[in-house]
């Protein structure tokens, strides 16, 4: 199997070379409980989505389960459930009581990614990048106001980048599972063992150790 996942902590990140993370682990768990041979390469998201719609070993992680989405993909999981959070800087004080309140602002958005669909599709003004972590960015020089960021609950992104003073979430306005999402033409047979996997380490604890694993994580390049 051919995976592809983009830079996104703490489900997948980069560490010496190695992608690692929540979800980065889970899928490696479960592919080798299932017996299934795989490599994993980090892509910006477009490229990786791509891969998985072309290629016919092909799976990305970690997608968002949309509807119009359900057809293209074979789905494995959920790898973890999403906050999709809108973030705000800290100095303006923004309060938002539910996701109307955020008409009329500019929302960055990331290019391809489920969010910025979700958003547009209800007439919000969003300003999407190619890279999700260029928005902290642009929120602190007010090139945007809001940035829709996802996050797992209990994340410490925020922290990690050095931006948990000065930006704040102010509302979550989706919860939703986020996937393995495989080629059609890979096996069902494969799918099916890949899914019971997936539901063990749900059940058996071994999700938890691996989420419990990266609540204080840092980079080798970083460790002393």
């Amino acid at each position: 199997m051919y995976i592809t996942t983009e830079l996104s902590a703490p489900s997948a990140m980069l560490d010496g070379g190695r992608v690692v993370g929540i979800a980065t682990d889970k899928v490696r768990e479960a592919m080798d409980r299932a017996g299934v041979a795989y490599t994993i390469d980090m892509l910006p998201w477009k490229r990786a989505y791509k891969a998985a719609l072309e290629r016919p070993n092909g799976c990305v992680y970690s997608t968002t389960r949309t509807p119009d989405r359900e057809r293209l993909f074979k789905w494995v999981g959920p790898t973890d459930i999403a906050q999709w959070v809108l973030i705000g800087r800290a100095d303006r004080k923004l309060q938002l009581r539910n996701l109307e309140d955020a008409r009329g602002l500019r929302i960055g958005t990331y290019n391809g990614d489920a969010r910025d669909a979700y958003l547009r599709e209800r007439g919000f003004t969003t300003d999407p990048t190619s890279n999700d972590l260029s928005n902290p960015q642009k929120l602190m020089l007010g090139r945007i106001d809001l940035w829709a960021a996802s996050l797992r609950s209990g994340s410490t992104v925020l922290a990690r980048y050095g931006y948990d003073k000065q930006l704040v979430p102010l509302l979550v306005f989706n919860e939703i599972g986020v996937y393995l999402a495989c080629n059609r033409a890979v096996p069902n047979d494969v799918v099916g063992r890949l899914n019971k996997a997936f539901d063990q380490i749900a059940q058996d604890g071994t999700g938890r150790r691996i989420e419990r694993r990266y609540e204080n994580w840092v980079p080798a390049a970083r460790r002393r």
